[in-house]
């Protein structure tokens, strides 16, 4: 089981409703870090690793992600449009991908286990990695792999300590002996996305049935009959959640320390 081999199937459907002054007009996944979409960052991500073959879950103004990877080129390109005549020119040129990306239509009201049960199709083998389109992280996807293989079970998750929302005190009588701001936690684990499934874990999802969460019901399926593995990632993670996530991941980038750009 090799990365070059599988498919990357990514939740791109979510209305992002607590970053609203970025999600009406675009979904989520397409709210920019550095003038990149974060749904491009996480491919990326993948990219190193091997992966060249991406199915991307659409939902909440899917069209904008249709757009951008019909139009890649025109997206980033520098163009010269000639108002008389509507004609335009690519000036210069953008190093091409090799990568393929299937865009799927999963449901504006879908949850998150329908959406890959409705994208399954499209996926070749029988293991695929799946995430969300919404974080990104310094995680060795090919350990990761490596952990799913070992385990011989129908699903991987990777587990990850989140930051805190909160600066950190520690106490001592009236003194604070240090300050944090917005540390790592260093007790407890959250399902940080980058998971590998096997098809068997989400075959059983009625098509026509939007309701299916992979939080709520897949997972926990799962892990209830013993057939959820985890890959534990000490390393960076951040989800873009709020207004403030956003500002912070482009501070890192425009500073050049994002922990996440494992690409040359």
């Amino acid at each position: 089981m090799r990365a070059n081999d599988m498919e990357a199937v990514i939740l791109a459907g979510g209305m992002g409703t607590r970053l609203r002054e970025e999600t009406e007009l675009r979904p989520k996944p397409m709210v920019e870090i550095g003038g990149v979409p974060i749904l491009v960052h996480i491919m990326r991500i993948y990219r190193h690793y091997g992966v060249r073959r991406f199915v991307v879950c659409l939902g909440y103004k899917g069209d904008v992600i249709r757009d951008y990877f019909i139009n890649y080129r025109l997206h980033n390109a520098d163009l010269e449009v000639d108002l008389s005549t509507n004609a335009v020119r690519v000036l210069g040129d953008v190093a091409p991908l090799d990568w393929t990306v299937t865009l799927v239509e999963t449901g504006a009201e879908s949850q998150t286990g329908s959406r890959i049960r409705r994208a399954l199709k499209h996926v070749r083998g029988q293991t695929f990695f799946a995430t969300y389109g919404d974080g990104v992280a310094n995680v060795d996807v090919a350990a990761l792999l490596d952990t799913h293989a070992k385990s011989g079970k129908l699903g991987t998750v990777t587990a990850v300590h989140p930051p805190s929302r909160f600066g950190e005190i520690d106490i001592a009588g009236t003194e604070v002996r240090t300050f944090r701001e917005k540390p790592q936690i260093d007790e407890g684990w959250i399902n940080g996305g980058f998971m590998v499934l096997d098809k068997r874990a989400v075959e059983g999802i009625a098509l026509d049935d939007p309701r299916n969460s992979l939080e709520i019901d897949v997972l926990p399926k799962l892990a209830h009959s013993g057939q959820l593995a985890v890959h534990r990632h000490g390393g960076f993670w951040q989800c873009m959640d709020t207004y403030r996530d956003m500002t912070l991941l482009n501070e890192m980038w425009a500073g050049g320390t994002a922990p996440w750009k494992v690409w040359k």
